[in-house]
Parts: structure tokens; sequence; C-alpha cells
């Protein structure tokens, strides 16, 4: 009887120690998946224009097929990839964050400067890609899941930089567990936005109430507004998370004038409005974070539009 208590006792222990690992892998996960909203939110900012001019019968399926297609880019491709450099090339991660955080400032920057001067992005093939709808429907998929690829990349680097020192597994289950929940939250998300306007339109034609019919009415008018919303959202978070990654990496690799500088001004500013003092730092921060992250997104986009767009569009040609 002793023997089976004991035993008991070991089965308890065990179950305690992993319901603690599990604890702590969602909470490592999520701690690490905050750190990654600006890309995020790009993220869910951008895929809707991938299900506009499509039937609205097609629209859910083709979001499923683009999430289907994240979580094979974050899994199967950039995990691996993730846990190798973390175990064999740890000091590659910061430049790589850079080279990801340039990249947001870079497409939030193009996006600014779209808005002021409109153009057309002449190497994006898959946007202005025409014909039947099959086809169609198949290129921008491929568009969409290309695109979510270079995003995935930028949001497991910077989950897997928010990791504290752990174990392989630890990291690993980390890592998939930031994954699956990040793609979930997106493309659950961005279902909801696209099918919005037709969820009202259901509630203004067939809701039996007065004010039901109003509320429909009023959702298919503010979904427009909401798009832009999310869009200038979208934007100013790649612009504020890309130049916050690449003052934060500088400084990891010894060059640290943008963040003392950055962090002194917002010491000063903070201790001006000692009542609000927290907010007031947060809020200078971001602020200096977007406007070297804006800069620096308006220097890439010659090199980008005249160099690399025309050799990824080469590349990629006729492939989508």
């Amino acid at each position: 009887m002793s023997g089976l208590i004991a035993l008991l006792d070991d089965v308890a222990g065990i179950a305690k120690v992993a319901a603690a690992s599990i604890d702590d892998v969602a909470g490592q996960a999520a701690k690490a998946s905050a750190k990654a909203a600006g890309a995020v939110i790009d993220d869910a900012a951008v895929t809707p224009k991938y299900v506009q001019g499509f039937e609205a019968k097609r629209e859910l399926p083709i979001i499923g097929r683009i999430a289907w297609g994240s979580i094979k880019n974050k899994l199967i491709i950039l995990l691996p990839i993730a846990l190798l450099l973390s175990a064999f090339a740890s000091w590659a991660i910061a430049p790589l964050l850079m080279l990801g955080g340039a990249y947001l400032c870079f497409e939030g920057a193009e996006k600014v400067w779209h808005t002021l001067f409109p153009h057309d992005h002449t190497w994006d093939h898959a946007e202005h890609e025409e014909g039947d709808p099959a086809h169609l429907e198949e290129a921008k998929i491929a568009g969409a899941i290309k695109t979510d690829f270079i995003l995935s990349a930028e949001i497991m680097t910077i989950i897997l930089s928010g990791i504290p020192n752990s174990n392989f597994w630890m990291e690993a289950a980390t890592l998939a567990v930031a994954a699956v929940g990040i793609t979930v939250a997106v493309y659950g998300s961005v279902a909801l936005i696209v099918k919005a306007d037709d969820f009202g339109l259901y509630l203004a034609n067939n809701a039996r109430l007065g004010a039901t019919q109003a509320l429909g009415r009023g959702i298919v008018k503010a979904m427009p507004y909401v798009m832009k919303l999310l869009t200038i959202v979208g934007t100013a978070a790649m612009i504020w998370v890309g130049g916050s990654i690449i003052v934060h990496g500088f400084h990891e690799l010894g060059w640290h004038l943008p963040y003392d500088t950055i962090h002194h001004m917002a010491e000063a500013a903070a201790h001006a409005v000692p009542q609000f003092a927290g907010f007031v730092n947060w809020v200078v921060t971001a602020a200096l974070d977007g406007v070297l992250g804006l800069a620096l997104g308006v220097l890439i986009i010659p090199v980008a539009t005249w160099v690399i767009g025309p050799i990824w569009g080469a590349i990629f040609k006729g492939k989508a």
C-alpha cells in the first residue's frame, strides 16, 4: 500500500512539473509574441487585400489556405532554422533582427510614400495578375504566402530573441506555441474583418428589429473606415517596431549612441511630467524610434525599388 501511495505521489509530482512546464511555455510564448506586435499587426493589415475581388463564398477558403501556408512557413521551415540559429549561431540573431527591422521600416515608409505620391509596385506581378478566377486565386494565395514568409521570419526571430535562456525543447515548444497562436489570432481576425460587411448586410436585410437593421447598416458603412484605420495602425506599428529593432540592434552590437540619445530624451520628457512619467517615457521612445525608422525606410526605398525589386521580380516571374 505504501508503495502505491509513493507511486501516486511521484505521478502527482510529474503532473505538477508538466503543468508548470506548460504554464512556462504558454507564458514565455505570450511575452515573446507581444514583442512581435508590429509585424503581427502588419500581417493582419496586409492579408485582407488578397481576397478583394473574389466572390464572398471564396473568401474564407482563401484565408484558410493562406493560414495553412503560414503555419507551414513557421513550423516546417522557420522553426528549425530558428532553433539552429539559437544553438549554433546566436551571434547572428541580432543582425537578422536588424535586417527584418529594416524591412519593416521600408514597408512602412513605402506605404507612407505611396500615400503621398501614388505609384505602382511594378515588380509585384501577383497584384496585377489577370486570367480565369481559379488561376487568379492560386496566384493571390501564392503571393500572400510569400509575403507571409517574410513577415513570419521576422515574427519568429523576434519571438526567439524574447525567449529567456532555456533548453532546446523549451525553446522549440515556446516557438511552436507562439507560432500557432499568432497565426490563429492573425487569420481569425482577418476572417472576422473580411466577413464583417457580409454580416452587417445580412443584419440590414434580414433582422426583425429596426435597431438591429440599423446596426447592420452601420457595420457596412463603418468597415471601409475600419480598414483604413487598420492600415494606418499597421503602418505606424511597422515603422515604430522596425526603428526600435534597429536601435536595440546597434546597442547590442556596441554602437550605443542612438539608444542612449533616445533613452535620455525620453527620460527628460518623463521627468517633466512626473505624474505620467511611465506613459510619457514610452510615447517619446516609440515616437523617436518611429522617426528613425521612417528616415531609414525612406533611405531604403530607392535601393528596394531600383535594385532589389527588379531582381525579386525577375526571380519569381511566372512562379506565382
